[in-house]
C-alpha cells in the first residue's frame, strides 16, 4: 500500500521516542486508504520469556499506533485511551523486523474507536487489538508541556510502500 506521509517521532516515548535508550523507535506511516502503519523491531530489553516480547510492549505498540491513527484525518486532535482489548495470537519475537497497521472503526466529536494488528514480515497476525479513545485538548493531556517540542523528529527514510 502506498505511503502518503510519515508522522513525526517524539523524543522520549517508549514506543516512538528516538532519544529513549530502551525505546522501540517505531516509525509511523499514513497510507493511501486512510490507515496508519508502523515498521519496527523489538529488542532484548523488551523481553518477557526468552525469545518473546512482553505482552505489555506489544500492547503499548498497538496503543500508540491506534492513538496516532486519528492524526491521519485530524492532525491536531489529541486523545487518550479509555479501554483496550488485546488478543495474543502468536509469540512476538524480538530482533526481527515487524509491521503493524491500524484503522478507525468509529469517529465522533468526542472520541473514536480503532482496531490494530501486529504482523511478522510474512503477513501472519501476531497480536490484534481494539480500543476506544476520548478526544481532549492538548493542554488537558500534557498540562504545561509543549507537544510540538516533544514531537520534534521527522526523519524521512524513503519508505514509499508497505505491503499487508
Amino acid at each position: 500500500m502506498k505511503v502518503i506521509k510519515k508522522q513525526k517521532n517524539s523524543k522520549n516515548c517508549i514506543i516512538c521516542g528516538l532519544d529513549n535508550p530502551i525505546g522501540v523507535k517505531a516509525n509511523f506511516y499514513e497510507l493511501e486508504d486512510g490507515s496508519l502503519a508502523s515498521l519496527f523491531s523489538f529488542s532484548l530489553e523488551h523481553q518477557s520469556y526468552p525469545e518473546r516480547v512482553h505482552g505489555g510492549m506489544s500492547s503499548a505498540l498497538l496503543d500508540e499506533l491506534m492513538g496516532r491513527v486519528i492524526w491521519v484525518t485530524e492532525p491536531t486532535t489529541y486523545a487518550v485511551t479509555t479501554s483496550m482489548q488485546v488478543s495474543f495470537r502468536k509469540p512476538v519475537p524480538y530482533g526481527e523486523n515487524l509491521k503493524a497497521r491500524a484503522e478507525i472503526t468509529f469517529n465522533s466529536l468526542r472520541g473514536y474507536s480503532a482496531k490494530g494488528e501486529i504482523y511478522n514480515m510474512n503477513g501472519e497476525t501476531l497480536v490484534s487489538a481494539t480500543a476506544k479513545y476520548v478526544k481532549l485538548p492538548e493542554k488537558v493531556i500534557t498540562k504545561n508541556f509543549d507537544m510540538h517540542e516533544e514531537m520534534a523528529y521527522l526523519i524521512e527514510d524513503g519508505v514509499t510502500e508497505i505491503n499487508f
